[in-house]
């Protein structure tokens, strides 16, 4: 009996896959629902940074504080990435999406509901311990999100549309990130800082909704041939034995080098996001429903989302698939703009920095979580290495919640661009060491 047509089942001259209508379409309405429902749920994980300051006049924290709540909800979503990646590869992407979905809707909930309880001085310690148990219980489930994403794409997705499909992606992830920046400012002025945390428990309820009924892990489970996706695990058919699951992920040098990268990205990434509202507040004496907070917000975010569509195409057009030059290209961007928050010159100045840094951070975070996972990983591995990658980059991210927040507390605001600066610059030599690394496909007979 002849095997099955499997796709892709022609190549154009660059080498890429021609699909049929029937597949573009199908696959059109997976990835376009998975990244609806993803962006929703930044919505439900950058909302905190919304009301840090409103937090600390509220409830009479201070930066510390406020920090521990951001230091333990990262630790948590850095190991639980790790382990949820692991399950993920078990029991597939899509399922994985609705746990991590559900579980954002409660919490987030959840959270906005603190702001109904005792608030008194004396019960501060035992109010502050419930935001960081119900926080970091959201980031446990919104860590399933992003290897669950990255699952789903890598038995829909081609190695050479990896590059360009993860801009698309990362284009909409960060469209969730716009729009709490946009509506959280207007929430907290004219209704209550809890609806930062409201709004977003109802869109993801809807859109999981949406997942449930629309989203699937490969072509073949909706009638159509499956797709040879050609990375490192392609050759493998079935479930893939656990040892080498492991085996690719973890003891592969290429992908250890990016998790360590990654851990530098993620003290910049949390550094810069989880406080520049609050230095705009405190530093530069901006109302988050300012005109200007708001427009540079949203400059903010839009170049983030254009770094996504930047670092997609140089990786494909440019540098033929291969993701570390690109990642080099964003960490000496980000050196470029710290600097500049560092010397602080002027207030245009430093929102064009912020930009900047967003700009270079998405670069970063797209090739590296969002797509080298995919490549190095394979699509039998795949969620196993985006938890090692996106893991490292929370437990960087980490770091910089109490240990922003002391800094902070004691030498002021004008510690925070240099505080970050170092990391950038480990990460691009990491990238040039890893300059013309590209995933090698391993045979079957490995498993034996």
């Amino acid at each position: 009996m002849s095997s099955p047509m499997t796709y892709p089942v022609s190549y154009d001259q660059e080498g890429k896959p021609i699909h049929d209508s029937k597949f573009r379409v199908r696959r059109v309405m997976n990835w376009f629902t998975m990244g609806a429902t993803y962006a929703s749920m930044y919505m439900g994980r950058y909302n905190l940074s919304i009301v840090n300051h409103k937090l600390s006049t509220e409830f009479g924290w201070n930066k510390v504080m406020v920090g521990t709540i951001i230091t333990s909800s990262l630790a948590i979503y850095a190991f639980s990435a790790l382990f949820n990646g692991m399950i993920a590869d078990r029991i597939g992407g899509r399922r994985s999406m609705l746990i991590g979905a559900f579980g954002a809707v409660i919490f987030n909930f959840l959270f906005g509901l603190g702001a109904y309880l005792d608030n008194t001085p004396s019960r501060s310690h035992l109010l502050l311990s419930y935001f960081s148990i119900i926080w970091s219980c959201n980031m446990y489930f919104q860590s399933y999100s992003a290897v669950a994403l990255i699952k789903v794409n890598s038995g829909w997705f081609h190695v050479k549309e990896r590059g360009v499909f993860s801009a698309i992606f990362g284009t909409m992830l960060q469209s969730g990130r716009a729009l709490i920046f946009l509506i959280g400012g207007w929430l907290v002025a004219h209704y209550a800082w809890q609806w930062v945390f409201f709004v977003p428990s109802v869109l993801i309820f809807v859109l999981g909704i949406l997942t449930y009924l629309l989203v699937y892990d490969s072509p073949d489970q909706v009638g159509l041939p499956p797709l040879d996706v050609e990375d490192a695990t392609s050759s493998h058919t079935g479930l893939m034995p656990f040892r080498l699951v492991l085996k690719q992920v973890f003891m592969n040098p290429v992908t250890l080098l990016i998790a360590f990268a990654e851990f530098c990205t993620g003290f910049i990434r949390h550094g810069f996001e989880q406080w520049f509202p609050r230095y705009m507040l405190e530093a530069q004496h901006l109302e988050l429903n300012s005109p200007i907070f708001q427009k540079g917000a949203f400059l903010i975010v839009m170049t983030g989302v254009m770094g996504a569509m930047v670092a997609g195409l140089m990786s494909d057009k440019v540098f033929n698939s291969r993701r570390p030059p690109v990642a080099f290209c964003g960490y000496a961007m980000q050196i470029v703009a710290l600097t500049i928050v560092w010397k602080a010159p002027g207030i245009y100045w430093i929102i064009g920095a912020f930009i900047m840094n967003s700009l270079a951070i998405s670069m970063v975070h797209s090739m590296l979580s969002g797509t080298a996972s995919m490549d190095f990983g394979g699509k039998k591995a795949a969620a196993t290495a985006a938890g090692l990658f996106d893991g490292m980059q929370y437990l960087g991210g980490a770091v910089v919640g109490v240990g922003m927040g002391f800094l902070l507390e004691t030498f002021g605001w004008k510690v925070w661009g240099p505080s970050m600066l170092l990391f950038s610059g480990i990460g691009a030599l990491t990238m040039l060491y890893l300059w013309n690394a590209k995933p090698k496909k391993i045979q079957p007979s490995s498993s034996n």
